[in-house]
């Protein structure tokens, strides 16, 4: 594996600065095109999947994390209060999670069973006031783009849910070539500050415990979300360092602080049960991630240039233009004045798909291409090459074709 630290800076992916702070890394063009696309990839799961998007603002009110429970389990690492002022002496917080934002926007409408389960997801920002100590490029960040969602459901519901999130969890997984070092199921441990609910937390462990009885894991005290357990699915960097990426949570205390209700068939006020999910973590660490793994040479559905038009002389540079703007991908035309031919290609080696016009291929309407991995096609009509290319950009299909 690579340092994605290294590398991430070297391919011009993201930088940080002292004046922006430690932990709060920016987005260069080619970054935010690989970060945008993994936006675009996980909102369609989710959509499929029968999730709905929504938006949440990143601050509330200290009284919302009082009632959620975060004062008092979790202050620690939550940035510090901000004074409104004013004769009320308002106070709003950035927040450390989503999940205070997703109850209300829940308890906002009524409900029925019927509507049940009610998939809403987001990604969206948060903050956590890590120590300076345990800072490192995007793996370990302050301000946190999130891949959030939160399943109200019945407790009947609840058990097939949690399996539902975690499957959807793998498949994302399999797309992008991420192999997870461990599932873990991650409990209280003694002198935590969760809360002081027995029955709550035996009943959520009982479910995650069902989800996983076909899954290898390792139950381990002490890492447990304040309000419940959970499923971590962990990684590894290059040095063997684990954190966690995915995670799928229940939840039944915050449904009972919010009082959460919906009307069940008996025509009564019933308690919705939370799911707790992330797909592919946070952005910062998957792409953390994702570097390290790939060294660079991301899938070709995820490269931040994806196809690299080489016009072998001057002349050609018409007709790689026309190539490039007639492709629903992402191009760029390098032409002479870059160097020479042989230059150009090493240049572009992390380029998925190279695709030289010579004078024949010009005056043919043809293109030939060189593979990332090795390799050439034949020279073919160019939109014959534009389909082929299209087909092996597809999530999943990893350009090797």
């Amino acid at each position: 594996m690579h340092d994605h630290r290294k590398l991430g800076r070297e391919l011009d992916l993201f930088d940080s600065d002292p004046l922006m702070g430690a932990g709060l890394p920016y987005w260069l063009p080619d970054g935010a095109v690989v970060r945008h696309t993994l936006e675009e990839f996980v909102r369609d799961l989710e959509r499929r999947a029968g999730y709905r998007h929504v938006y949440s603002p990143v601050l509330g009110k200290r009284e919302l994390f009082e009632l959620s429970g975060h004062w008092s389990h979790y202050s620690e690492d939550m940035f510090p209060p901000m004074d409104l002022g004013g004769e009320r002496g308002e106070q709003v917080v950035l927040r450390p999670s989503l999940c205070p934002h997703h109850a209300l926007i829940f308890r906002s409408r009524p409900h029925s069973y019927r509507d049940l389960p009610v998939r809403m997801a987001e990604l969206g920002g948060m903050y956590r006031a890590e120590l300076s100590g345990v800072l490192g490029g995007l793996s370990r960040v302050r301000a946190i783009q999130l891949n959030d969602a939160h399943v109200f459901c019945t407790p009947d519901q609840v058990a097939d849910e949690a399996r539902a999130a975690l499957e959807l969890v793998r498949r994302a997984h399999r797309v992008l070539g991420i192999e997870p070092v461990r599932y873990r199921l991650s409990l209280p441990g003694a002198g935590g500050k969760y809360v002081a609910d027995p029955e709550l937390w035996r009943r959520a462990e009982a479910v995650l415990r069902e989800v996983l009885s076909d899954v290898d894991f390792e139950a381990v005290e002490g890492e447990a979300a304040f309000y419940g357990p959970k499923i971590d699915v962990q990684i590894a960097d290059g040095a063997g360092r684990e954190s966690t990426l995915s995670t799928v949570q229940v939840d039944f205390h915050q449904p009972r602080q919010f009082d959460l209700s919906y009307v069940g068939p008996d025509g009564a006020k019933h308690r919705p049960v939370m799911v707790h999910r992330s797909i592919i973590g946070s952005l910062e660490r998957v792409v953390a991630h994702l570097i390290e793994v790939h060294g660079g040479a991301f899938p070709a559905w995820l490269a931040p240039t994806q196809v690299v038009v080489l016009p072998v002389s001057e002349a050609e540079v018409p007709c790689a233009a026309e190539f490039a703007e007639s492709a629903d991908l992402r191009v760029e035309v390098r032409g002479p004045e870059r160097g020479s031919l042989g230059a150009r290609v090493r240049a572009a080696r992390l380029v998925p798909f190279q695709v030289v016009i010579g004078a024949r291929e010009a005056a043919a309407g043809l293109a030939s291409v060189r593979l990332r991995e090795g390799g050439k096609w034949e020279p073919a009509p160019v939109a014959e090459v534009l389909a082929r290319i299209s087909a092996a950009a597809r999530p999943g299909a990893g350009g090797r074709r």
